[in-house]
């Protein structure tokens, strides 16, 4: 039997009573999709898995998403590592706010990250609930943000003049594997505020580094607006911040939170082992 513990903070709660290096009855799955649609973030301690087991469990709630800029690790399809080397003195890579792959037509539900290499100290992962944002949104704010359209694309990250580019990062030490390519320039649009496509809740679906603007407003109107978003959903009553240990995965709901990494490790490695989620058709 699972126990569900919320983290007391405005998203996320802890499993146990669970064995993911062991296949799951469908009776588990459904309980542990309820929590999940019920927390948003769900961290599951103490399992020694291996990428077989999180391949695993990555399918249980869908199909493996589309990663377009990671290339993956040896041997997989569908894994990406997440890593620093303890020298490394590339920028920390996704420390701004943001929605996974929010850029693409049909975005991944949900993200599985499990740690391997783990800091002593630093490195926590923040969560920022975008249901409670939406729900405690101004009415002015609120307003103004009904049916507006949001224009995405991966251009300032990924393409070969981005963040992450070549262009950018022929001199770097980074290590992990990202691949930057004329498709970051695409575009796709949505909502800005979505229901959730399982619980049909509204919740915000804005990411500072992926709307390049809104749909029938000018440069200065879609920054001044998309400034006033960031500095509303960030708030710290919107947040979970997560501490990470060994053998420790967390699954995350990207229809309904923002995240983003954070430092404080240097002069220690750290790798994690990704999956992404797309909604089974």
């Amino acid at each position: 039997m699972i126990t569900v513990t919320p983290t007391g903070q405005a998203c996320g709660a802890v499993v146990t009573g669970l064995d993911l290096t062991k296949p799951l009855p469908p009776e588990t799955v459904a309980d542990v999709r309820k929590a999940w649609l019920a927390h948003h973030v769900l961290v599951f301690p103490k399992q020694a898995m291996s990428d077989d087991d999180l391949e695993r469990f990555t399918l249980y709630f869908g199909d493996f998403g589309h990663d377009p800029f990671f290339a993956p690790i040896d041997g997989r399809e569908n894994i990406a590592a997440i890593q620093r080397r303890a020298d490394e003195t590339s920028p920390l890579f996704a420390e701004g706010w943001h929605t996974d792959w929010s850029f693409q037509e049909k975005p991944p539900i949900a993200t599985c990250l499990f740690g391997i290499t783990i800091p002593p100290e630093g490195g926590d992962t923040y969560f920022a609930n975008q249901h409670k944002s939406y729900d405690e949104m101004p009415a002015d704010l609120k307003a103004e943000v009904e049916g507006v359209i949001a224009i995405h694309s991966a251009e300032a990250a990924y393409a070969p003049d981005g963040m992450y580019g070549q262009d950018k990062d022929e001199e770097s030490d980074r290590s992990m594997r990202i691949i930057s390519s004329e498709e970051a320039r695409l575009k796709n649009e949505h909502p800005l505020v979505r229901p959730h496509t399982e619980t049909g809740r509204p919740a915000l679906f804005s990411t500072v580094g992926y709307i390049q603007g809104f749909k029938g407003m000018s440069k200065e109107q879609s920054d001044d607006l998309l400034m006033r978003l960031y500095h509303h959903q960030t708030q710290d009553k919107f947040l979970y911040r997560h501490k990470w240990q060994p053998d420790m995965l967390i699954m995350w709901d990207n229809r309904c939170l923002l995240h983003r990494a954070s430092g404080g490790y240097d002069g220690h490695d750290r790798l994690l082992h990704r999956t992404t989620v797309s909604q089974r058709l």
